[in-house]
């Protein structure tokens, strides 16, 4: 029985690893012959290329955005959605709903939607008179940047939210009912009770959803493919790019197996630190009084 999910793993995510690490090293397009460079892939990245830095600051901007939103959002939801209230499983399907579609489907739905001369949302806006004239959301930089995050914070959040409410349903009642003897109103129960006991599924949630958010892909290359100016560029699609010549890059016409993989040799070592990092400075989320 796990022998086709060994042979799966080993396929689809060691033999990657080890192929990443070999051509890493080299110079190739995946046409002409391969050409041994060491480590001036690395070079390159740490000293000249400066776009790389760039999406990686994006990337992390984006992650930490996001979970400012996102983890509030899912836990208030959560709350309210397991209170024991007519019509609660209705909420948990359609908050949940948006993880199952196609990220592309959606990323598609919502380049309409903010379209600057045709989209509902501007439509909406003009409407109701909060603004003069529609707004070009895709031609500004913050704006770009406000709407991906708004879409990525709609797809994921429900997951967010299930994870949440599979934690608050494995608090015991005696807590609530003793805090509520003891005079606790509803505010202190949730500080003081719902939150520390929910912290081992919050360190959890925590890392999935920066990690998760720090590899987007889809979503970007959809919605903005990097526009304006490069200016929604992510790591994830800057090395996609040089990968499969795709968009426009410092590639020119072909692909740069070695230096994609060089740069995803980088950006992999970088969240390794940071999952050490917020592991080590998170363990005793672990312990529950």
């Amino acid at each position: 029985m796990i022998l086709p999910m060994f042979i799966g793993f080993m396929l689809f995510v060691v033999y990657p690893i080890f192929w990443v690490l070999r051509w890493a090293m080299f110079q190739y397009d995946g046409f002409s012959d391969p050409i041994f460079v060491g480590f001036e892939n690395f070079i390159r990245a740490f000293t000249r290329d400066k776009t790389y830095w760039f999406t990686l600051y994006n990337t992390m901007l984006l992650a930490f955005s996001k979970l400012l939103v996102e983890m509030p959002l899912a836990l208030v939801l959560a709350v309210l959605v397991n209170n024991k209230v007519k019509g609660s499983s209705v909420f948990r399907i359609i908050y949940f709903l948006p993880t199952v579609f196609s990220v592309a489907v959606i990323g598609l739905v919502f380049s309409i939607l903010f379209s600057a001369y045709n989209g509902i949302v501007n439509g909406l806006l003009v409407h109701f008179e909060i603004i003069s004239r529609n707004i070009n959301w895709f031609g500004d930089r913050w704006l770009a940047m406000l709407v991906v995050l708004l879409v990525s914070v709609w797809t994921t959040f429900g997951l967010i939210m299930i994870y949440f409410l599979m934690g608050l349903q494995n608090i015991p009642n005696e807590l609530y009912e003793s805090a509520e003897i003891d005079g606790a109103g509803s505010i202190s129960q949730f500080f003081f009770i719902t939150i520390p006991m929910l912290a081992p599924v919050m360190q959890v949630v925590f890392m999935i959803s920066m990690l998760g958010t720090m590899k987007i892909t889809d979503l970007i290359l959809v919605m903005t493919n990097g526009q304006p100016g490069g200016g929604t560029e992510v790591v994830m699609t800057y090395i996609f790019k040089f990968f499969f010549q795709y968009g426009d890059t410092d590639a020119g016409t072909l692909s740069q197996y070695g230096y994609a993989s060089s740069l995803s040799v980088i950006t992999a070592f970088f969240l390794t630190i940071i999952t050490v990092v917020y592991l080590r400075l998170s363990r005793k989320m672990k312990n529950i009084y």
